[in-house]
């Protein structure tokens, strides 16, 4: 079996047409037709429905996908592991993660990465949304919300609890919340996702419907007016991390509610072949995120 002709399968499947894999790999729409179709021979099945405007897996190539790319993922480990032991890291490594975490975290660790081996290259996609890796060919996925049931491995690295937050220019003029139902006299910047805020009493969780004057749909949005001082936000501790660390923004405490308690997860593909430079990624960001400053008592 060719695996160019499997890489070029699994390239169709991504991309979602014989044309864009064929960009992508430099050969005309007609020449990826044949060698699909050499594949199938090969294996004695129909892989993929094939229409004038798109191709779909057929039950036997739903069942060939996950061989195809453990084999692709293998190869890759084979090569690199002998170009790494003489010249270190090598290949792309394409990374995603939330807008705030990635920039305060994962550009500052591949700007290093890159500097210590120079054939590795980084390719970043920051967005607040929940990306496809999978459709999108992405090796780690960084993310903090709440994880769904899937067949991606997850890899919990760090606590990053929620952390109600303000301004000190804005404790001063408003003071500070000491109660849960406090909340409703204060101004709440809020995301667009998030009208409720999650808490816990007594280990149980249950959601606080808050209201503002001022509604985000990004994070920065919301972390730059709560610096202005236009109110309270409930936000991770790692988008706050330095200005907490600064006093630019003060940690909130309550006396009968504690904010919502999450992680910062790794989402990975699949766990078998894991080429080196995404294990790298992972153990120097566990590194990173252990040396931490721990998070600061909040007040009440």
């Amino acid at each position: 079996m060719d695996l160019s002709d499997v890489a070029l399968f699994c390239s169709i499947v991504t991309t979602g047409s014989l044309s864009a894999a064929g960009r992508l790999s430099g050969h005309s729409p007609m020449a990826v037709s044949r060698r699909l179709a050499a594949l199938e021979t090969k294996l004695g099945v129909r892989l993929l429905h094939r229409t004038t405007r798109a191709v779909a897996l057929t039950a036997d190539g739903e069942t060939f996908l996950p061989f195809a790319r453990t084999m692709l993922e293998a190869r890759e480990a084979a090569a690199a592991a002998f170009v790494e032991r003489h010249e270190g890291l090598s290949g792309v490594l394409r990374v995603t993660a939330p807008n705030r975490i990635g920039r305060a975290l994962v550009v500052p660790l591949a700007a290093r990465l890159m500097a210590e081996n120079p054939l590795l290259q980084v390719d970043l996609t920051f967005s607040d949304s929940i990306v496809d890796i999978v459709a999108s060919g992405i090796d780690v996925a960084l993310r903090v919300a709440t994880l769904q049931t899937s067949d991606l491995v997850a890899v919990r690295l760090a606590d990053n609890p929620r952390i109600l937050c303000a301004a000190p220019s804005y404790l001063a003029a408003h003071g500070s919340p000491q109660r849960l139902a406090d909340i409703d006299d204060h101004a709440c910047l809020t995301l667009h996702a998030m009208d409720a805020w999650p808490f816990s009493r007594d280990g149980r969780p249950f959601a606080k419907r808050v209201d503002g004057r001022l509604a985000a749909n990004s994070v920065d949005a919301v972390r730059e007016a709560c610096l202005a001082g236009a109110g309270l936000a409930l936000l991770t501790y790692w988008d706050v991390a330095q200005d907490l660390a600064d006093g630019t923004l003060v940690a909130l405490s309550l006396s009968n509610a504690e904010p919502e308690l999450l992680a910062i997860w790794a989402v990975l593909p699949t766990r078998h072949h894991l080429p080196a430079r995404v294990r790298h990624f992972l153990d120097a960001l566990k590194a990173a995120l252990s040396r931490a400053p721990s998070i600061p008592s909040a007040r009440a």
